[in-house]
């Protein structure tokens, strides 16, 4: 049974969680602050985090960061600071996804149902063969062949931001990491890049490069592949 730690100061969204997680075949635990949290995903490891970010005690950045010093495990923001820096900060510092309130039961389930088959898939990422509409991308050999048997060239720098995007499929990588993991230290703000690049990669590979299905832009926070 899937294992699912929720840290929340308030306890109505503490009960409601328990219940509809409990619901759902969850094994649930729960901490009203970020020493209980980090208390609790050391003794009872989670296969799941669920974090709010405005904690009594320590903020919730500093939760994930105290997590990520030791563990992988997944971990879903849910906070009610809708601003993209916010936002920024806890992926960076290892968040998988970001939730804002209010928010959805049947939207936060379906983030928890995502981020559980990204990191429960058990796949070797250096041999993965992602799929990309019509295309298939070969992430061991660098190559990307249509249905059609036509590969598809891609230069060193267009090849790096699609590979960063579908390793992590699903995953909301932010601006600043991309930018970061692509051009390296000191490229963080330049955010032209990142919009030229994906433009491109959209009109090689998109059905419809005006209505990306796979390569989807999350305004202000960053951009996912989504399979």
């Amino acid at each position: 049974m899937t294992r699912i730690l929720v840290v929340d100061d308030e306890p109505q969204i503490l009960r409601a969680l328990r219940i509809n997680l409990r619901a759902r075949g969850y094994d649930v635990d729960v901490a009203g602050t970020g020493t209980a949290a980090l208390k609790a995903a050391g003794s009872h490891p989670p296969d799941l985090v669920v974090l709010d970010l405005g904690l009594p005690d320590l903020d919730g950045v500093d939760v994930i960061r105290g997590l990520r010093g030791w563990t992988a495990v997944p971990i879903i923001v849910l906070s009610g600071r809708a601003g993209s820096d916010d936002m920024v900060t806890a992926l960076d510092a290892g968040a998988d996804d970001y939730v804002t309130k209010p928010f959805g039961v049947d939207e936060l389930l379906a983030r928890i149902r995502a981020v559980t088959r990204r990191h429960t898939t058990g796949a070797d990422p250096a041999s993965r063969i992602a799929q990309l509409g019509r295309h298939t991308v070969d992430l061991a050999t660098h190559t990307v062949v249509r249905d059609d048997g036509i590969e598809i060239k891609l230069t060193p720098t267009q090849w790096a931001v699609l590979e960063t995007l579908l390793r992590n499929p699903g995953k909301l990588i932010s601006q600043r990491q991309l930018l970061h993991d692509v051009w390296g230290p000191g490229y963080e703000t330049e955010t032209g890049y990142l919009r030229q690049y994906l433009a491109q990669l959209r009109r090689r590979l998109e059905a419809d490069p005006a209505r990306p299905r796979h390569l989807i832009t999350e305004p202000g926070m960053g951009y996912r592949y989504q399979p």
